[in-house]
């Protein structure tokens, strides 16, 4: 039986993670910052690292902060699973990590570069962004009477229980460097997600499109963060919210 541990293990993507993996009988260890019997702050490291990456075979790297710190906590994630001799580090990235100058883009970046050179054999895989996370985002615009939209900018939103899967193959494969990017199934404007957004809400708000300026802005209009030519997903924005809503009819 493989043991596992998955970094994150409570967030919204690792739990799942966890969970697919013990409903296939493996030994899954979820570290995090608050769970025993691991609980680390990997940003720290220490001895409760060592302890929780003792006889581990693969770690699924999940933890991430927007806030800062990842590079740090790979840093002492990669040279506490080389002390415990882990044979395979499996990450998850974000499509356009590459092209997106965005500060927390640039540090995802860093860390696929300090798994990539870690001497660990490694699955690195790169996702667009979540249901969640495009909802959450809507719901924060959607507080203003009026809902300011990026112009020009669209989305390719996945199921994070479907990056679930995902990572939960790739950890009991071979290491395989890095793998297919995944995106959801459909490509769409920000103004076509607001409309299914605020119809599953019950919410009436007039859509206005705003041209920002700046890198970032240009490389998101471009659609770095896209993967169309991988949209392998396959819920979609509608159905996401059916599933948590309830409401999506026109």
């Amino acid at each position: 039986m493989t043991t596992i541990l998955v970094t994150g293990g409570t967030g919204t993507l690792g739990r799942l993670v966890t969970a697919r993996l013990r409903a296939d009988g493996h030994d899954v260890r979820v570290l995090s910052r608050h769970t025993e019997p691991y609980a680390v702050d990997l940003r720290e490291g220490g001895a409760g690292l060592d302890a929780a990456l003792a006889g581990v075979d693969t770690v699924v790297h999940c933890a991430s902060s927007p806030r800062g710190g990842d590079e740090r906590a790979a840093a002492h994630l990669i040279a506490a699973a080389r002390k415990a001799a882990v044979s395979h580090l499996v990450y998850i990235s974000i499509v356009g990590v590459d092209v997106v100058p965005l500060g927390y883009y640039r540090a995802k970046l860093a860390v696929e570069k300090q798994i990539e050179e870690s001497g660990l054999g490694w699955t690195i895989l790169r996702a667009t962004q979540f249901h969640d996370l495009v909802a959450q985002v809507l719901g924060s615009l959607a507080k203003m009477p009026v809902l300011l939209l990026p112009a020009g900018v669209s989305d390719q939103p996945v199921e994070v229980a479907e990056v679930a899967d995902r990572l939960a193959a790739l950890s009991l494969g071979a290491p395989a460097g890095r793998v297919d990017d995944m995106g959801g199934p459909e490509v769409r404007g920000f103004r076509s997600l607001a409309d299914a957004y605020l119809r599953a809400t019950g919410r009436r708000r007039p859509l206005v499109d705003v041209r920002l300026a700046g890198k970032t802005y240009r490389a998101f209009r471009t659609g770095g963060h896209l993967a169309p030519d991988h949209a392998v997903g396959k819920g979609t924005f509608e159905e996401y919210l059916e599933a948590r809503i309830g409401r999506t009819e026109s």
